[in-house]
């Protein structure tokens, strides 16, 4: 693991292997550390060896404020712009960030499938949903009559919550910064989004509910709970507390090791984040081998993909966490040396540790 410190803005830039490319995301928060990159990278990892990649994970983290992002977004292209030229580093947007933040950098593709709105949704955007909600349908043999509890409601979060709907699945529970609601007989989707639209994260406050503090989404009875937020929030204590039957990461690495085990001994089934939220890394991918010449293929090809790599980590006797991390490391090991996963699999410290 090389940690890069940036020079023109505060963040770093995390490169899990010593290989000639390496690709992950970009993102910016406030809180953003440098502890956090190295575990992005990682499950970045995880996530390209799933697919075949011999690409190692990077992750790029940026301190900033909504008021300082375009200045910072800026000074940032520019200064990884000689990097991308070269193919050592291959980005696109994460929390925080949009694929237009990139559109200065080389080879940046305005005529991208993966960047066109389909029904006012980037397809990007759409298949990580798609994969979040066809990974926990694998899991549950159908998602008809199912239940969600979701933490987000930007971006991804309404990915899933769109998709999950479709399906026949019912909204249970919704938490963004500003608190959780919960309804068993179903939260009305279709005025989530028009309250979102006008009130961003507020909208929760808007229907009529009691709100009640976010974290208590992780306590909802429901069949699929969505971590949706940052690293490390499924840990030893919260993990006991969990009253879903399977969780379907939409965040990255949510879990904690302590955590893991926890949800493992108490039967929860616990999908692995990296399968989970591969959709919009296959579409690109796809995309750049001639594979996904609109978003119906994309769509396509991701439901079949997501769908089959957890299909196969379920059928893992230690459940379908470490099946994934077995899947991504048979692939690893065709080229990599083992001693460059000596920090194990994705997974977050417990709080203060």
């Amino acid at each position: 693991m090389r940690i890069v410190e940036l020079a023109s803005v505060d963040g770093y830039i995390a490169f899990d292997l010593d290989c000639p490319t390496s690709a992950g995301g970009t993102r910016l928060a406030p809180d953003a550390t440098r502890g956090e990159a190295g575990l992005l990278a990682r499950a970045m990892t995880y996530k390209l060896a799933l697919l075949g990649e011999r690409i190692g994970g990077a992750k790029a983290v940026l301190r900033a404020g909504p008021e300082d992002r375009a200045a910072v977004l800026d000074r940032y292209c520019q200064e990884i712009t000689p990097l991308v030229e070269k193919g050592g580093f291959v980005t696109a947007s994460d929390l925080g960030t949009h694929t237009r933040d990139f559109a200065s950098l080389p080879g940046h593709r305005t005529d991208s499938v993966m960047h066109q709105e389909v029904d006012g949704e980037l397809v990007d955007t759409m298949v990580t949903g798609l994969g979040v909600v066809v990974a926990a349908e694998t899991a549950l043999g159908g998602l008809a009559g199912r239940t969600f509890a979701v933490e987000g409601f930007g971006k991804v979060g309404g990915a899933v919550v769109r998709e999950a709907a479709r399906r026949g699945a019912r909204l249970v529970a919704l938490s963004t910064l500003h608190g959780c609601v919960a309804d068993p007989a179903g939260l009305d989707v279709a005025a989530l989004e028009e309250l979102r639209a006008e009130h961003g994260d507020a909208c929760v406050n808007l229907l009529g509910l009691p709100v009640r503090p976010a974290e208590t989404l992780y306590e909802v009875t429901a069949d699929v709970l969505v971590p949706g937020a940052r690293t490390g929030t499924l840990t030893a204590e919260r993990a006991a507390g969990v009253r879903a039957r399977v969780i379907a990461p939409a965040a990255n690495v949510p879990y904690t090791g302590a955590g893991l085990r926890t949800l493992t001994e108490r039967d929860v089934t616990t999908l692995a984040d990296f399968v989970c939220g591969a959709g919009a890394a296959i579409g690109y991918l796809a995309e750049r081998a001639g594979r996904v010449p609109d978003a119906a293929s994309a769509r396509d090809l991701v439901e079949e993909r997501i769908g089959r790599f957890t299909g196969l980590a379920l059928a893992h006797p230690g459940g379908p966490f470490a099946g994934s991390c077995a899947l991504a490391e048979g692939f690893l090991a065709t080229w990599r040396d083992p001693a460059d996963l000596a920090d194990g699999p994705p997974l977050a410290p417990e709080p203060g540790r």
